[in-house]
């Protein structure tokens, strides 16, 4: 029987193998350094720590690498993650479509890159001060 499990295990591993983000999804995601944000040119590349199905829409405070924020849509199909993107969007004084979710559409864990962001929450201001 334990000759089984490596076998189970390696199975379990291929999918795995096949869904592993390439080395271009790993710089994008290590764009933000020790922090939840960071700016790659005009666009602001941010880290979230999504939470579904909360009581109230609101953008939270850092948690180590990640920004928390908050919204009253459900987890189903990624439609909490549209959610967010569009309750997002006038907090940064852009269009829904200049806000690319990079991963994490159906997961709490994703990064958001946001074209040119008219203005920023208090949060980022608070967090370290704007590039020149």
């Amino acid at each position: 029987m334990a000759s089984k499990h490596p076998s189970k295990a390696s199975a379990k591993a291929q999918p795995k193998t096949k869904t592993t983000p390439t080395l271009d999804s790993k710089a994008q995601r290590n764009t933000t350094g020790d922090t939840f944000f960071g700016w790659d040119g005009d666009v602001l590349v941010l880290n979230v720590l999504g939470k579904p199905s909360a009581s109230k829409d609101a953008i939270g405070k850092p948690k180590g690498t990640q920004l928390k924020i908050s919204v009253t849509a459900a987890p189903r199909d990624g439609k909490a993650t549209d959610y967010m993107v569009r309750f997002l969007a006038p907090l940064f004084g852009v269009a829904v479509a200049d806000i690319e979710v990079v991963f994490g559409q159906e997961n709490v864990n994703k990064q958001l890159r946001i074209h040119a962001p008219k203005k920023l929450p208090a949060v980022f201001t608070d967090a370290a001060p704007l590039a020149d």
